[in-house]
C-alpha cells in the first residue's frame, strides 16, 4: 500500500517505542493472579499442622518433650522446620503465575483465505427444458458448471439449486470432484415444488458464505430471470462483501416448455434484467455462448485473490503461552513434596471457587489515563489496526499524540488529515523532525494519490469515449446487416416467385403431356375395338358362308365350330390354365408359417425382455428426498 511505502515504522516517537516496551508483557489469564491472595493462609495453616510440637505438648512435660522428640525436637532442626513451608509457597507462586499464563512474544496468525470462494446457484425451474439452446438450456449449464469445477484453480466452492426455493447441493469445499458428483442428478423433477425465486437463492448463498467464515466472496447465478426481490437481495449480498454475478440461460427468442400441469409456456431470455440484477451485486452479466467466452467474460474460470486491503482487516496476531517455562522448576519443588496427601491437597487448592472481577480506572489519574490510552494504541498500531489506534490517540494532548495521529492517518490513506495533525505536532513542538520529514513524504503520497486519480479519470473517460465510438460501429453494422437482409429477403422472394412459376409451366407440361397420353391411348383402344368388330363380322360372314355350302352340298360332314384366329385360341388356352391352377389350390392360398425358434433366438429374446423391464436408475433420487425433507423442515420453522 502507499502509505506502508511512505512511511516506516521507525518514525514513531521515543515516548511511543517506550510505551511499546512497556506494555509488551503481559498475562493471558490474569484471574488466576488472585489465587496468590488465598496463599498466605494456606502457608499459615500449614506450618501450624506441620509443628511437631503441637501434639505432644499436652500430654509430655516440656523439660521431656526435647528428649522424647526424633532429633532432638523443634528446637534442634533449626532453619530445616522452615523447608517445606518454604518450598510449599515457592511452588504456589510459580503454580498461580504458569497459570495466569505469561507472555511477552506474539505471532502472526492468518484468519482469511487467500483465494476468493465461488457459490454456483442453478435454476432447475421447469423452463430449463426449453430448447432454444440446443440440446436443452440444462444440459448446458451442467456443460458450463462442469468446465467452472475443471478449470478454476483455488478457492473453495458451492453448489445450490433453486426453483421455488432454494437448497444446498453441496457445502464450501476445496474438492471440487465431489461437486461434480452432483451434476447428473440436476433436473427439474428433483425440487419439491416449480417456480423460479432467484432472490431465494443469493440468500441462501450469502447464508453458506457466513456460515463459513467468508467476509467476501463471489455468487454466480445461472438463471434466464429475475424479479424485483432479487435486485434487493443482491445489494444486500454486496453490503456484507458478496459479489453477485449472472450468466443468462436461454436466448432472447425464447422456446416453448411444458411446466408440471402441462401447461405450454414460452421461456425468453430477460438479459436487461439480468444486467441490472448483476450491476447492483457489484458482479458482471453474460449470456450463454459457445466455448468459454462467457466464462471468461464473467471472471470464473480462475479464483481471484483477496486484496490486501481486506486481508488487512482479517490479520491478527496471536499471544504466545510463556507459562511452561515455570513448569520444570515446579516439578522439582514437587519432587520435594513426594510425600501422602500433599499432592492431592495441591490439587484441591487449584480448584478453589473464585469470584469473577472488573477492574475500574476510578482511581486512575489524568496522566495515567493518558498513558493507558497511549499504550493501547500503540498496542493497536503494532497490530495493524490503524484505525483503532487514532480512536484510542484522538483526544490526547501534545506534539506526541499529534504525531502519531498523523501517522495512523497516513497508514489509511488519509492524507489530508495526516498533514493537519503533522502540522499541529510543529506548532506545539516546532522543529519536531520526525514529523517535517513525515509530512514532506505525505505530501508527496497526496501528490501522487491525485495524479493516479486524474489519470484514472481521463482512462475513464477515453474509455467511455471508446465505448460510445464502439457503439455507434455497433449500430451502423446493425443497420447494415439489417439493410443486407431486406435485400437478401427480397431476392430471396424473387427467387420464390421465379420457381413458383417455374413449377406452374412444369406443372401445365406435364398436364398437356397427360392429356396427349390420354387421347392416344383412347384412339388405341378405339382401333383395337375397330379390329374386333371387323374380325367378329368376318367371322360371321365366313360362318354364314359355310352353312351355305353345307347346304348346297348334303354329303359333306361339318366343319367343327370353334375359334380359328390364333389369338382367340391363346387366350382360351390361358384361362384354362387358371382354372386348372385355382382347381388344384382348392380355391384358397397357401399361407407362410413362421420358421421354428431356436435356443439360441429364444434365451437372446428373454434376455432383452428382461432388460426392458429393468427398473430405470434415478440419479436424483437422493436429492429429491434431501429437498423434500428440507421444505418439511423449514415449514415446520416457519422459516417459508
Amino acid at each position: 500500500m502507499l502509505a506502508t511505502a511512505t512511511l516506516d515504522n521507525a518514525a514513531i516517537g521515543s515516548t511511543v517505542i517506550g510505551a511499546a516496551v512497556i506494555g509488551t508483557f503481559h498475562f493471558l489469564r490474569p484471574l488466576w493472579l488472585l489465587g496468590l491472595l488465598a496463599l498466605p493462609a494456606l502457608l499459615w495453616w500449614l506450618h501450624r499442622t506441620r509443628h511437631d510440637g503441637d501434639l505432644w505438648r499436652g500430654v509430655v512435660d516440656a523439660h521431656l518433650l526435647s528428649h522424647l522428640l526424633e532429633n532432638g525436637g523443634a528446637a534442634k532442626r533449626g532453619w530445616r522446620r522452615w523447608l517445606p513451608t518454604t518450598a510449599f509457597a515457592l511452588a504456589g507462586v510459580l503454580a498461580v503465575l504458569a497459570l495466569a499464563g505469561p507472555s511477552w512474544r506474539e505471532v502472526p496468525q492468518p484468519l482469511w483465505q487467500d483465494r476468493m470462494p465461488l457459490v454456483i446457484a442453478v435454476d432447475l425451474s421447469s423452463a430449463t427444458d426449453a430448447a432454444d439452446v440446443p440440446p436443452s438450456r440444462l444440459l448446458q449449464a451442467r456443460a458450463k458448471i462442469a468446465e467452472i469445477l475443471r478449470r478454476r484453480g483455488g478457492g473453495q466452492l458451492a453448489l445450490v439449486a433453486f426453483a421455488s426455493d432454494a437448497y444446498t447441493v453441496s457445502p464450501l469445499t476445496d474438492d471440487a470432484a465431489n461437486v461434480a458428483l452432483f451434476l447428473d442428478a440436476l433436473a427439474p423433477d428433483v425440487m419439491p415444488r416449480d417456480g423460479s425465486r432467484a432472490d431465494r437463492a443469493i440468500e441462501e448463498s450469502a447464508r453458506l458464505l457466513q456460515r463459513a467464515g467468508f467476509r467476501h466472496g463471489e455468487i454466480l447465478l445461472i438463471t434466464d430471470h429475475a424479479g424485483g426481490a432479487a435486485d434487493a437481495a443482491a445489494i444486500e449480498a454486496r453490503t456484507d462483501g458478496y459479489r453477485v454475478s449472472v450468466l443468462g440461460m436461454g436466448s432472447e427468442a425464447g422456446a416453448q416448455y411444458r411446466d408440471r400441469r402441462g401447461e405450454v409456456h414460452v421461456a425468453r431470455l430477460q438479459g436487461t434484467v439480468l444486467r441490472a440484477l448483476a450491476v447492483a451485486g457489484g458482479g458482471q452479466y453474460a449470456a450463454f455462448a459457445p466455448g468459454d467466452a462467457d466464462l471468461q467474460a464473467l471472471g470464473v474460470l480462475a479464483a481471484d485473490r483477496i486484496d490486501q486491503a481486506a486481508a488487512g482487516d482479517k490479520r491478527a496476531e496471536t499471544a504466545l503461552d510463556e507459562g511452561f517455562w515455570l513448569l520444570p522448576p515446579l516439578l522439582l519443588l514437587g519432587l520435594l513434596a513426594f510425600r501422602r496427601g500433599v499432592l492431592a491437597v495441591l490439587v484441591i487448592a487449584l480448584w478453589l471457587p473464585w469470584r469473577p472481577a472488573a477492574a475500574s480506572d476510578l482511581w486512575q489519574r489524568d496522566d495515567q489515563r493518558a498513558q493507558a490510552e497511549m499504550a493501547a494504541g500503540v498496542e493497536a498500531y503494532r497490530r495493524g489496526d490503524f484505525a483503532a489506534a487514532e480512536a484510542a490517540w484522538r483526544d490526547l494532548p501534545g506534539a506526541e499524540a499529534a504525531y502519531n495521529r498523523g501517522n495512523a492517518y497516513a497508514r489509511q490513506g488519509r492524507y489530508d488529515e495526516a498533514i493537519a495533525e503533522y502540522d499541529r505536532a510543529l506548532r506545539a513542538q516546532p522543529g519536531m523532525t520526525d514529523a517535517t520529514i513525515n509530512r514532506r513524504k505525505v505530501e508527496e503520497a497526496r501528490r501522487r494519490q491525485q495524479d493516479k486519480q486524474q489519470n484514472q479519470q481521463q482512462n475513464q473517460q477515453q474509455q467511455d469515449q471508446q465505448k460510445q465510438d464502439q457503439q455507434k460501429q455497433d449500430q451502423q453494422k446493425q443497420d447494415q446487416q439489417k439493410q443486407d437482409q431486406q435485400k437478401q429477403d427480397q431476392q430471396k422472394q424473387d427467387q420464390q416467385k421465379q420457381d413458383q412459376q417455374r413449377q406452374d409451366q412444369q406443372q401445365n407440361q406435364q398436364q398437356n403431356q397427360q392429356n396427349q397420353q390420354n387421347q392416344q391411348n383412347q384412339q388405341n383402344q378405339q382401333n383395337q375395338q375397330n379390329q374386333q368388330n371387323q374380325q367378329q363380322a368376318q367371322r360371321q360372314r365366313d360362318q354364314a358362308q359355310r352353312e351355305r355350302q353345307a347346304r348346297e352340298r348334303p354329303g359333306a360332314p361339318p366343319e367343327p365350330a370353334g375359334p380359328t384366329d390364333p389369338a382367340d385360341q391363346q387366350a382360351a388356352d390361358r384361362a384354362q390354365r387358371e382354372r386348372m391352377a385355382r382347381a388344384r389350390a382348392g380355391g384358397t392360398r397357401p399361407q407362410d408359417t413362421p420358421p421354428k425358434e431356436t435356443a439360441e433366438a429364444r434365451e437372446r429374446r428373454l434376455a432383452n425382455e428382461a432388460w426392458l423391464r429393468r427398473v430405470p436408475d434415478d440419479p436424483g433420487g437422493l436429492l429429491r428426498a434431501k429437498f423434500l425433507l428440507e421444505q418439511k423442515r423449514r415449514k415446520r420453522e416457519g422459516d417459508r
